[in-house]
């Protein structure tokens, strides 16, 4: 197979779909002519038409009630919030309207939208570049949450979610747009454009949503990763040499909630990683799916590893970004529980 680099899989996502479906069209800020901010859509407006992919006004709430009207009405719009921090205007819009029309209309009308957000951190983009917000959207019903970690899953996931009959906010970790990572900050990184890190099949493919990966196969503990944080959980593991099972959980919601289960009751420990903040983040949920689920299987206390609670920092960041070094702490210390 071919190697391709995310943006370049997320690319070849959106290509593949938009020729075999002519419903499907492309909007957002920049996504034109410029191709994107990150050139995830570099080539498709020239390909296809001003008439299928276009730019927009600096609207966010625009672009997705637009994209809702489209969609009702049989179009499969794939749009870009240009980074995920910019999506709060368009968070009434996604909320009380796109994840409610299936049910308010009892069937009769669905929202067949994906909503791309670059999202995290890792390139110094400071507090209005790189929040991770996918617990603001896994406590909305009605919506789908996706968060690849790859360049194979982000083209095979992104191809699922655009056929997808409802609504999927489809986060791409910005920090694996451009190069393999391992988490520390100190290690350079190889640029994407003389080495790409994915085997990813031309053509159609698709990854099922609400399926976890099991990334590696382990006994000593679980470790509940998704997006950047799996290649910080590779890393960790290999610093450590604990014999951890790694999930990487792809989707958020739906959940693989039987994948998470048969981990934790093999490994009898679980630490969770994620680079959003603490409090109310999506860990505490998994958290508390695994107590409920897994409570007499359990050897040690559930250990989440994340973000801390303040706006993410520019000049600090790597004081802030869940790396190795705390991982692999918090897994040393579930082991000695």
């Amino acid at each position: 197979m071919p190697r391709k680099t995310m943006i370049e899989a997320i690319r070849d996502a959106i290509d593949v779909s938009m020729e075999r479906d002519e419903k499907v069209v492309v909007f957002g800020e920049d996504v034109g002519y410029f191709g994107g901010v990150f050139r995830c859509t570099q080539g498709l407006q020239k390909k296809y038409g001003k008439s299928r992919c276009f730019d927009t006004p600096i609207s966010e709430s625009g672009i997705v009630g637009a994209a809702i009207g489209m969609a009702a009405y049989g179009l499969r719009p794939c749009v870009e919030i240009q980074f995920a921090d910019y999506m709060y205007p368009a968070y009434d819009q996604l909320t009380q309207e796109a994840a409610r029309i299936r049910h308010r209309s009892a069937g009769d009308f669905t929202t067949p939208i994906v909503v791309r957000m670059p999202t995290g951190g890792g390139i110094f983009g400071g507090q209005p570049h790189s929040q991770s917000p996918e617990a603001l959207f896994t406590h909305v019903a009605g919506l789908k949450v996706v968060v690849p970690s790859n360049p194979f899953d982000a083209k095979g996931l992104l191809i699922s979610a655009i056929e997808d009959p409802d609504p999927v906010i489809f986060l791409e970790p910005k920090r694996l747009y451009n190069g393999p990572f391992d988490g520390h900050h100190d290690r350079p990184v190889t640029p994407w454009s003389k080495h790409p890190s994915g085997e990813v099949p031309d053509g159609h493919m698709t990854v099922a949503l609400g399926k976890a990966s099991v990334v590696r196969q382990g006994a000593a503990l679980t470790i509940l990763a998704y997006g950047t944080m799996v290649h910080v959980a590779q890393t960790a593991q290999q610093e450590t040499g604990i014999d951890a099972e790694i999930i990487d959980l792809r989707t958020l919601l739906p959940l693989d909630l039987d994948a998470i289960t048969t981990s934790v009751a093999k490994t009898g420990r679980c630490v969770i990683v994620h680079e959003a903040t603490l409090t109310s983040g999506f860990g505490a949920e998994l958290a508390a799916l695994v107590q409920e689920h897994c409570f007499y299987h359990l050897e040690a206390p559930i250990i989440r590893v994340t973000g801390w609670d303040t706006p993410y920092p520019h000049a600090q960041e790597w004081d802030y970004f869940p790396g190795p070094g705390r991982l692999g702490q918090a897994m040393r210390e579930t082991m000695e529980a």
